[in-house]
């Protein structure tokens, strides 16, 4: 009952904003990554992206005012990995911080010694277990680079869904944690190893962090860069298409690519 209430109070909180269509194109020409989608899927990530903007509590920081451009690109990348999962992925918190640019967190690290270390770290985006998402907004996104900070941050949410952050979401009942990690945990050991190596890798090194950053960034390249992803770890595509429930390679009408089909 409180989970179709919640639902029944965004739908109702989404009526009330009004996007026309040369918006939503507008939001969607700088995304690429979406033409992927058929008709359906195009209206039910737009339907999804309205009820979100309604449902979480945004703020602008450092003086950055926030435009209806702005929330509606942050919530279409937002709501990309949860289309067939449900905003209800996403639930538990409610804040979106937005920044223009980089921005710098302090931090405090205390080492083996007991000795507290403070500096600065310069970020593109951090999620809050509990918390909000801090996500930084460029004008132009070739500006950055090949990383999307928004789905990376919003897969970082999922993978706190199930308490610990350690690149392995909550998963459900028709995927094994076993199967997850026999995927994920030698392609980890061997973008890490090509990393320290000093190798030139097409998927951002830092994904060599940590698990739940080796998480975050696949999902980058997953929706992005499907192929690449596919072709450098293919039990990995297999495992976050059956989480996601997308195929990113299918054509919008819903055949497979030339390259042979994932089961999702």
């Amino acid at each position: 009952m409180i989970k179709a209430f919640r639902a029944w109070r965004r739908r109702r909180a989404a009526e009330r904003i009004e996007i026309g269509d040369a918006q939503w194109q507008a939001a969607e020409y700088p995304l690429p990554f979406l033409d992927r989608l058929n008709d359906d899927e195009r209206r039910r990530l737009r339907d999804m992206a309205r009820e979100f903007i309604a449902a979480k509590e945004w703020s602008g920081a450092h003086g950055l005012v926030l435009t209806a451009a702005m929330q509606l690109s942050i919530a279409l990348q937002a709501c990309l990995p949860v289309l067939e999962l449900g905003l209800e992925a996403y639930d538990g918190w409610v804040g979106i911080v937005v920044y223009p640019g980089d921005f710098v967190i302090p931090r405090h690290v205390m080492d083996e010694d007991g000795v507290v270390h403070e500096y600065d770290d310069p970020v593109l985006g951090e999620a809050w277990e509990g918390g909000p998402v801090l996500v930084s907004w460029f004008d132009k996104l070739d500006e950055i680079g090949d990383v999307n900070v928004v789905i990376h941050e919003f897969a970082h949410k999922l993978d706190m869904g199930n308490g610990a952050v350690d690149g392995i979401p909550g998963l459900p009942e028709n995927m094994s944690r076993r199967e997850w990690i026999a995927a994920f945990e030698p392609a980890y050991a061997d973008f890490c190893r090509r990393v320290d190596a000093g190798e030139e890798t097409a998927i951002d090194p830092y994904a060599a962090e940590h698990p739940a950053e080796f998480f975050a960034v696949l999902s980058e390249v997953f929706f992005e860069a499907p192929d690449l992803l596919r072709d450098e770890y293919p039990a990995v595509y297999a495992q976050l298409g059956r989480y996601y429930r997308q195929d990113p390679l299918a054509s919008p009408d819903g055949s497979s690519s030339s390259r042979s089909p994932v089961a999702v």
